[in-house]
């Protein structure tokens, strides 16, 4: 996915229409908006830039704009985190490895993603 960065308030965002599956401006002002003290302008205006920038599609319904994610979530959390170790980490994974390592709070389940993630690694390494 080579779409343009997104901000942390835009990624929260796309991820509530994503949980919703599509959703109007005003559901979107109603539901994620108003709790985090943000006018339905500015929801409009977020909407509209995510749209611009490829990550949210719209069609009309019933004279209503209806918001849905152009992609699975899944693959635009990894665009950010590509983006952010791209950009904020000079495309060094090192320190966001060091961070993992300090953090006592590891599920089981997420040790175990990552150990399938270095197995992952360590097989394609040996494929070339």
């Amino acid at each position: 996915m080579s779409q343009k960065t997104i901000g942390d308030q835009e990624l929260a965002l796309l991820q509530f229409v994503a949980g919703e599956g599509d959703a109007s401006a005003s559901e979107v002002a109603s539901a994620f908006g108003e709790p985090r003290g943000l006018a339905r302008s500015t929801v409009l205006t977020m909407l509209e830039r995510l749209r611009g920038k490829g990550y949210l599609r719209r069609r009309q319904a019933g004279g209503v704009y209806r918001y849905a994610s152009a992609a699975a979530p899944d693959e635009v959390v990894r665009s950010a985190v590509g983006q952010f170790v791209e950009k904020t980490l000079q495309g060094s994974v090192s320190p966001f490895v060091a961070w993992m390592s300090e953090r006592r709070d590891v599920s089981d389940d997420e040790l175990a993603e990552l150990e399938a993630l270095v197995t992952s690694l360590q097989s394609r390494r040996q494929e070339r």
